[in-house]
């Protein structure tokens, strides 16, 4: 297994131009990762990459050797699954992604569950608001809010989620209960938003009479964690824009009340996605398919 094992490094190598980074990624040090690219480097006679202090560029020979190192990947990936189909026993590491709140509310409990069923696959899962690319991070299954925008990706839809605006019952009478969308623009209101690199500009896609409006909203604290919001608006800081899901308790409490109910958010999708070549692995559709129905009962 050791030439498919620096195989497998140098693809990780290549596809996030770091060796530290595919270091982390493989779960072995720096020098172990360096060390499979040079065997790998001596056994072709050829130079992979171009190390420079600062870059690492791969060769024309690396960019070679990456095509056919994926199609041999892809085929060892597809044989061991089935196997899995016919021992009827899928076995390995997923790793998986998630959102925080879908993650911690929806995902995270349901794991040993799935553990019980299929104790021979193990679950690395990762939890976090920003958008994640699965082929860099080495991912095998993401839950997502919302539409993808890399078209590589095959996507199953979950449920759609309705969403609210809600904030806590001192903020309301402080600042007064928003009565169209108009009336969170122009600094009236203090909307709490979901802040991370590359995120667009902040707009609320309301129904309203006249259809879907996106009304530019914006407010004095952002952050790439949906539970800090959540904790802002508990604590009267502003308005925020919640699938229904994440906030039910607090609903339910009275700790948040909704705020513009007569012109409610659009719901949003949840989905997962995998990559294209991971269709065929049993594992990975064992999970979205226990997922998925945990997901659906849970709910409100």
């Amino acid at each position: 297994m050791a030439y498919l094992d620096n195989v497998r490094t140098f693809v990780r190598v290549y596809e996030l131009g770091s060796m530290s980074a595919a270091a982390r990624d493989q779960r072995i040090s720096a020098a172990v990762a360096s060390s499979r690219i040079s065997q790998l480097e001596e056994h072709l006679n050829v130079r992979l990459f171009q190390r420079t202090t600062r870059q690492l560029n791969p060769t024309e020979q690396g960019l070679i050797f990456y095509r056919g190192a994926c199609r041999i990947l892809d085929a060892v990936d597809a044989a061991e699954a089935e196997i899995n189909k016919v021992t009827q026993t899928p076995r390995g590491t997923l790793f998986v992604a998630a959102p925080l709140g879908i993650g911690r509310r929806l995902v995270a409990p349901a794991v040993p569950g799935f553990k019980a069923q299929y104790p021979l696959i193990d679950i690395r899962l990762r939890l976090s608001d920003r958008r994640l690319d699965l082929a860099k991070e080495g991912l095998d299954v993401a839950f997502f809010l919302g539409l993808p925008e890399d078209s590589t990706l095959r996507i199953r839809k979950i449920a759609d989620c309705p969403r609210l605006l809600c904030a806590a019952p001192d903020y309301v009478a402080r600042k007064g209960m928003p009565l169209t969308g108009a009336d969170l623009t122009g600094g009236k209101h203090d909307c709490l938003n979901l802040r991370y690199p590359g995120a667009p500009e902040f707009q609320w896609p309301l129904q309203t009479p006249e259809g879907v409006r996106r009304i530019p909203v914006k407010g004095p604290f952002e952050s790439d964690d949906g539970d800090v919001l959540t904790g802002w608006a508990l604590s009267g800081q502003g308005i925020i824009l919640k699938p229904v899901f994440e906030v039910a308790e607090h609903l339910a409490s009275g700790a948040l009340v909704p705020v513009l109910e007569n012109e409610p958010p659009v719901p949003i999708q949840l989905a997962c996605l995998y990559m294209h070549r991971k269709r065929q692995d049993p594992k990975a559709r064992l999970l979205i398919d226990f997922m998925s129905d945990h997901i659906r009962r849970e709910l409100p």
